[in-house]
């Protein structure tokens, strides 16, 4: 039975110890350590999963016995953790994004690389059955040729979200909607729609008292020809409206929708297909943003650290530097007003 350790105890904190309660269950890992900053934070986690509560990292890392580190801090903290986990000698596994900065994330990697130990991103929408679905159809070419893909996530964040800590919408901490809200959004753009050469955004701050943005529309342009647009605000009125990806081709065009991409609104192909008749129940009923993605996540790292090899749908810390390279390039772009392209370097 694998041993996780969790920092961070704030609202996704939850869906962590949720997924791990089942695999205490199920025999395979099981929480032993928490730590927050927030006393009764770590205090109320450690009371509902009965494990120790800490509040210092540093002591949680040299005290406690656990195998992974779930890493559920500030954006900003995530490559100083993980880097003090893997010092540690523990695996990690950090929520997304990976970073706000690539240059951090880069750190993180070569550092988990040279000490030995595994690290995981939580990206767990790939794990909603409408998303399998969809990736099925691309995998197996029944879209033909892509033309153009659409994210759009219409969110509303209200003042007093950010005013609950001091670090959201901080761009060191937090960045603003693109790297907050819609990071997952991203990671599916560039998974569904392969290697992107170049970006161009258009940002602002227009209701929000915070340092980044609460609205901004992304362009890209894909190496294999297609185009993509990824757009993000959180002032949508007076709720969530959806979060959504479409995907438009040649010989056919999907649209998964709902408020966490959990149903399938459009699906047209040229020609009939087996999976059509899954289409009803891969739609599910998410009570939040978050979906149910987590729990197969974890299984997968669990796969993963048992086969001491790379299990399909986990992502690893090279995957994850993705997402922030098109977020950073988007924040690099409407700085400048200019097409930038992603970083090129191989990793």
């Amino acid at each position: 039975m694998y041993k996780f350790a969790l920092v961070g105890c704030g609202r996704i904190s939850d869906k962590h110890v949720e997924s791990l309660k089942v695999l205490e269950n199920e025999g395979e890992a099981r929480l032993v350590a928490c730590c927050d900053v927030v006393r009764e934070r770590a205090d109320k986690i450690a009371t509902t999963a009965g494990c120790k509560a800490y509040y210092s990292y540093e002591e949680m890392l040299k005290e406690s016995d656990c195998d992974v580190v779930s890493i559920c801090t500030p954006s900003g903290l995530h490559p100083r953790h993980t880097i003090m986990a893997a010092r540690a000698g523990k695996h990690v596994l950090s929520e997304k994004p990976s970073g706000t900065k690539l240059s951090e994330v880069d750190k993180a990697i070569d550092v988990c690389d040279e000490l030995g130990v595994k690290y995981f991103v939580v990206k767990q929408n790939r794990f909603n059955k409408t998303v399998q679905l969809l990736k099925k159809a691309l995998d197996i070419g029944r879209f033909g040729r892509i033309y153009m893909l659409i994210s759009n996530v219409l969110w509303t964040r209200p003042q007093e979200y950010y005013d609950m800590a001091p670090w959201r919408g901080a761009w060191e901490f937090d960045g603003g909607c693109l790297c907050n809200q819609a990071a997952h959004y991203v990671d599916l753009m560039q998974w569904l729609g392969g290697a992107v050469e170049s970006v161009q955004a258009f940002s602002a701050t227009l209701a929000r008292r915070i340092e980044a943005e609460d609205t901004i529309v992304v362009n890209l342009r894909y190496r294999s020809g297609a185009l993509g647009s990824i757009n993000v605000t959180t002032l949508t009125y007076p709720k969530n409206l959806e979060g959504s990806i479409t995907v438009i081709g040649e010989k056919g065009t999907v649209k998964i929708g709902g408020i966490a991409l959990n149903k399938i609104d459009t699906w047209v192909f040229e020609e009939s297909h087996p999976m059509d008749e899954e289409i009803q129940r891969a739609n599910t009923n998410p009570t939040s943003v978050y979906g149910f993605g987590h729990l197969d996540f974890y299984r997968c790292v669990i796969e993963s650290l048992k086969g001491g090899m790379r299990v399909n749908g986990v992502v690893e810390g090279r995957e994850g530097r993705k997402t922030v390279e098109i977020i950073e390039a988007a924040y690099q772009s409407a700085l400048s007003g200019g097409q930038v392209k992603p970083c090129a370097m191989p990793r």
